[in-house]
């Protein structure tokens, strides 16, 4: 992780000045065990399937990854030029861990995976993927989700 001492003054004033916003509610819940919990993950990195539109600048939206996508099915277009993307394209697992999830649940550690994940440009205020966070919120309980990877990048 980079130091803010390290970045160049613009990208390290606007990180200082950024208004985080309060979320109201209950962030954690119980539930069943983890060997019965449904799991699927949600990233921050940008993903898309190469089929899918690219993310750009401010992309308030997000992107739906079928739980049979394979890694070379991926592209990365977060939109961030302070972005990383060298582990990304050495090991998807990075910022989209689907191959430890599948271990995970062949081996009986967790119950399963979900059918469909998620994938948002992390850049976006958290203020403007609200609506669309809601919807995917939606989404995974119809998928019959009841726990989140949520893999911040």
């Amino acid at each position: 992780m980079v130091r803010l001492s390290d970045l160049p003054e613009m990208s390290r004033q606007f990180l200082i000045d950024f208004d985080c916003p309060v979320m109201d509610g209950r962030p954690w819940t119980g539930g069943p065990s983890l060997s019965e919990r449904r799991v699927a993950i949600v990233t921050t990195a940008g993903l898309q399937r190469r089929e899918d539109p690219p993310f750009h600048l401010g992309a308030a939206g997000y992107r739906v990854i079928p739980g049979d996508t394979v890694g070379g099915d991926l592209v990365m277009t977060h939109a961030s030029i302070n972005f990383d993307r060298s582990g990304f394209q050495e090991d998807v697992n990075v910022a989209f861990p689907i191959d430890r999830l599948r271990e995970l649940a062949a081996d009986g550690t967790i119950g399963s995976a979900g059918d469909y994940h998620y994938a948002f440009m992390g850049v976006t205020h958290p203020e403007q993927l609200a609506p669309a966070a809601e919807k995917v919120a939606g989404l995974l309980k119809d998928d019959g989700v009841d726990s989140v990877l949520l893999v911040g990048v």
